[in-house]
């Protein structure tokens, strides 16, 4: 799988209620969620996010409660895939669990600027900043993980498994 997008940039401990503030787990709707995904903290990101971007941050992200809510919001954003240093440990799982791809990097994420145009190429890892031509190896998603995702989740690729 790869992916072209322009890059939104976020900084270390990016918690869930910033993701997804509280005040909407009222509903499950990815659309509905979407539209309040990181409103808290970048009033821009609504209205400005396009199908194909990727979103970066720095260290922990995804920490703080356990919200499934979380990864939906990115991706019904239209977010392909997110980069970090390194993510919490239940947002990883709850972001393959539906099927949004992730990609830890370290210190090399300070590499990547708020705008910058990544193409990510998740068999490999490779990431290559087209604005600064720079390019960053990541560790690739293991094969099956890389699969989840082509299926659009767990249940999807269960469900595949299962025919």
């Amino acid at each position: 799988m790869k992916f072209t997008g322009k890059v939104w940039r976020y900084g270390d401990n990016i918690d869930t209620d910033v993701i997804i503030p509280a005040r909407y787990l009222n509903t499950s709707n990815p659309q509905e969620l979407a539209l309040h995904c990181m409103e808290d903290i970048d009033k821009s990101f609504v209205t400005g996010v396009k199908a194909g971007d990727i979103m970066v941050a720095d260290n922990n992200f995804g920490c703080g409660s356990s919200r499934e809510h979380a990864p939906v919001a990115i991706k019904a954003s239209g977010i392909t895939c997110v980069i970090a240093a390194t993510f919490a440990r239940i947002f990883y799982r709850n972001a393959i669990n539906i099927g949004l791809p992730l990609l830890e990097v370290g210190d090399d994420v300070k590499k990547i600027k708020a705008g910058d145009v990544l193409s990510v190429d998740l068999e490999s890892g490779e990431i290559v900043n087209t604005t600064s031509g720079e390019t960053i190896k990541a560790t690739p998603l293991p094969g099956f993980i890389q699969d989840i995702a082509k299926a659009g989740g767990l249940i999807n690729y269960v469900k595949g498994s299962a025919q």
